[in-house]
C-alpha cells in the first residue's frame, strides 16, 4: 500500500522536481573483459544461440532467402543441408525464437537520437583504445588486436605495421551483410610465420605472396575443376623465391600471374606442408571488422566498429574425419539435437573442424569488450557445417582474382558475378527468390527501389547495376536510412542487450516467426526449394 502523502512532501517532491536531473556516473575504469568476466558464473540464456535470427524467417510458401546457406553437399562440405530450406528442423528449445529484439518497437529511441549525434559517434574510432588496453593485459588467454588498423595497409594489402595480416576483396555474402542492412566491413587474412619465410627462416614477402596464392586455390576455384586443371588469375609472382613452378611452363620465373594445377605443397619455410583442397593450413588467421554505415565515408565505412571477430584454424583436420563430423551432426540434427562447442569467453568457442572463434563488442560507452561466451556463440552456427561453407569460411572463396582482389576491401565498381554454375547474377538471383533485400523483407527501401507488386523490377537492378558504383549502388542505404540504422543500433548497445539479437530493425518485422508450430515452410509445396547454392562465383559475362 502506497504511503499517505501530506503537504510537506508534496511541496518537497515539487522542489525536487525543479532540481537539475543527476547526471549520469561517469564511465568506470575500461577494462575490455569485465563484461565476460561478470557472465562467467551465470547461466546461457539461449543455448540454441548459434540458430541466426534469420532462419526464423516466415517463407509464406514463397519467400526463399534460405538457399544461399542450405544447399546440396559440395567440395569437402558434406553437410548436404538443403533440407533446412523446406523444414525448419531445430531442436525443442530452438523452436522458440529467442531474439526478442527484432520484435521491439524501436521507433521512438530512434527519434530521440539526432543525426548530429549519431554522426559523431559513428566517427569515433574505437579500436586502438581496445589494442591499448588489451597490451596492458599480456596474461590474457584469448587472441588480442596485434594491428596497428589505423595505421592501414599498403596498395597490396599488406599491413603497413608488418604484423602479417592482409586485407583482401570480395564479394559481400547476400543478404544481412550489405550495407542497406546496417553494417559494412573488412576482412584480413594471415598466415603462420613459417609462410612469411623462405627455405632458411627468413622473412619473404615473395614466399609470403606465393603461400596466399596456393591457399587462395586451394579454397577459392568451384568443385568441378579438379586440381591438375585448376586456373587461377594470381598477382605477379616470383617462382625463384618459391621454388615452386606455379605456371607449369618448366622454368622458374619472375612476374608470373596464372597458377595452373593445385601444388602439392606450400613454399619456403612451409615446403613440408601439403596443401589440402578446400582446406585451410593450421595456423591460418581471419580478421573481420563490422563497421557501422557512414553515408559520407568511402565504401560507407564509419571509424567505430561495431564488432571486431576472430578466428584462427588450432588444428588440421584430415578429409576422413571431416566427413564423419558432418555424419555425427546429421544424425544430432534426426534426433533434435544441439550443436556443442568447447571453450568459453576467455580462450574463445572451438568446433570440431579446428576452428577457435572469439569477438569483441561494444559495451555502453561504446569502447570494444570482449564478449561474453554467450555472445560469442551466435557466431558459431554460420561458421560451424552449414552446407555452403569452405572450411567454415564464407569471405576468402569469394575474393576478387588476381591482383584486383587485395587491398582494403571496395565494392563500388564491383560486378554480379554468378555464383558457380549459374548463368544469373547473384545478387539478382537472390532478390528473386527472397523477394526482398533482407531474408525478413523488412527493408522497406530495397523493396520501394526494386520492387513493383511484389516482382522484382529487372529494369531499375539494371540501372544499378550500370552505374559507377556497380554493386554498391545495388546495396547501399539512403542517407537517411544509414542513420536511422545507426541509431536503433546504439539503443542496443546503450541497452547491452546483444543476447537478445543485434538485428535492430527500424520496425518490428512481419515475416518472422515468434514460435515455430509448424515445421514445415511451405517451399516445397510451392516448388521454391533450391539446390544450386554455392559460395564460389564464376566471371561474369551477363548481370
Amino acid at each position: 500500500m502506497q504511503a499517505p502523502r501530506g503537504p510537506g512532501l508534496l511541496l518537497a517532491a515539487a522542489l525536487a522536481a525543479c532540481q537539475p536531473s543527476p547526471q549520469p556516473p561517469a564511465p568506470a575504469a575500461y577494462d575490455p573483459l569485465a563484461a565476460a568476466t561478470a557472465a562467467a558464473q551465470g547461466r546461457i540464456g539461449n543455448v540454441e544461440a548459434g540458430v541466426p535470427p534469420q532462419c526464423y524467417t516466415r517463407t509464406g510458401g514463397e519467400s526463399n532467402p534460405c538457399w544461399v546457406c542450405h544447399t546440396t553437399a559440395n567440395g569437402a562440405n558434406r553437410a548436404d543441408d538443403w533440407e533446412l530450406q523446406r523444414r525448419y528442423d531445430f531442436s525443442a528449445l530452438g523452436r522458440t525464437n529467442h531474439w526478442h529484439n527484432l520484435f521491439r518497437d524501436r521507433r521512438a529511441g530512434i527519434a530521440a537520437i539526432g543525426d548530429a549525434e549519431i554522426l559523431a559517434w559513428i566517427r569515433q574510432d574505437n579500436y586502438a583504445a581496445l589494442r591499448q588496453a588489451m597490451a596492458r593485459m599480456p596474461d590474457f588467454r584469448g587472441w588480442s588486436p596485434d594491428l596497428d588498423y589505423p595505421r592501414g595497409f599498403d596498395a597490396a594489402g599488406f599491413a603497413r605495421d608488418g604484423s602479417g595480416w592482409r586485407a583482401y576483396r570480395y564479394k559481400p555474402f547476400p543478404g544481412t551483410f550489405w550495407p542497406t542492412n546496417g553494417a559494412t566491413d573488412t576482412a584480413m587474412i594471415r598466415l603462420p610465420l613459417a609462410f612469411r619465410s623462405d627455405a632458411a627462416g627468413r622473412p619473404s614477402e615473395g614466399v609470403y605472396r606465393v603461400n596466399l596464392a596456393i591457399v587462395e586455390a586451394a579454397v577459392a576455384v568451384p568443385d568441378r575443376v579438379a586440381d591438375a586443371a585448376l586456373r587461377l588469375p594470381v598477382e605477379a609472382l616470383d617462382e625463384t623465391s618459391a621454388g615452386l613452378d606455379l605456371d607449369g611452363d618448366g622454368r622458374l620465373s619472375f612476374g608470373v600471374t596464372g597458377l595452373r594445377g593445385l601444388p602439392a605443397h606450400y613454399a619456403g619455410g612451409a615446403a613440408g606442408i601439403a596443401v589440402q583442397r578446400y582446406s585451410y593450413p593450421p595456423g591460418t588467421e581471419f580478421l573481420h571488422p563490422v563497421h557501422y554505415v557512414d553515408p559520407d565515408a568511402p565504401e560507407l565505412r564509419a571509424a567505430r566498429l561495431k564488432e571486431l571477430r576472430y578466428s584462427r584454424k588450432e588444428t588440421a583436420v584430415d578429409a576422413q574425419s571431416v566427413r564423419l563430423h558432418y555424419e555425427e551432426e546429421a544424425r544430432e540434427r534426426e534426433v533434435g539435437g544441439r550443436a556443442h562447442y568447447a571453450g568459453n569467453a576467455f580462450t574463445g568457442q572451438s568446433n570440431v573442424f579446428g576452428w577457435q572463434l572469439q569477438g569483441y563488442i561494444e559495451d555502453a560507452q561504446g569502447r570494444l569488450r570482449l564478449q561474453t561466451r554467450e555472445e560469442q556463440l551466435y557466431c558459431m552456427g554460420c561458421h560451424t557445417g552449414i552446407g555452403v561453407t569452405v572450411d567454415q569460411s564464407f569471405s576468402l572463396p569469394r575474393k576478387l582474382p588476381g591482383a584486383e582482389g587485395w587491398g582494403l576491401q571496395r565494392v563500388a565498381g564491383q560486378r554480379d558475378t554468378p555464383q558457380a554454375g549459374g548463368r544469373k547474377g547473384e545478387y539478382r538471383q537472390y532478390l528473386r527468390r527472397t523477394g526482398g533485400g533482407d531474408e525478413f523483407r523488412a527493408n522497406a527501401e530495397m523493396l520501394s527501389r526494386f520492387f513493383r507488386d511484389g516482382r522484382l523490377d529487372e529494369k531499375r537492378v539494371d540501372a544499378a547495376l550500370a552505374s559507377e558504383r556497380g554493386l554498391l549502388e545495388l546495396v547501399a542505404p539512403s542517407r537517411e536510412r544509414a542513420l536511422a540504422l545507426g541509431k536503433a543500433y546504439l539503443t542496443v548497445v546503450r541497452e547491452q542487450s546483444y543476447a537478445l539479437g543485434r538485428d535492430a530493425l527500424l520496425a518490428p518485422p512481419v515475416n518472422v516467426h515468434q514460435q515455430i508450430e509448424d515445421q514445415e515452410t511451405a517451399l516445397k509445396a510451392s516448388g521454391r526449394v533450391y539446390k544450386d547454392g554455392r559460395i564460389w562465383l564464376e566471371p561474369a559475362k551477363t548481370q
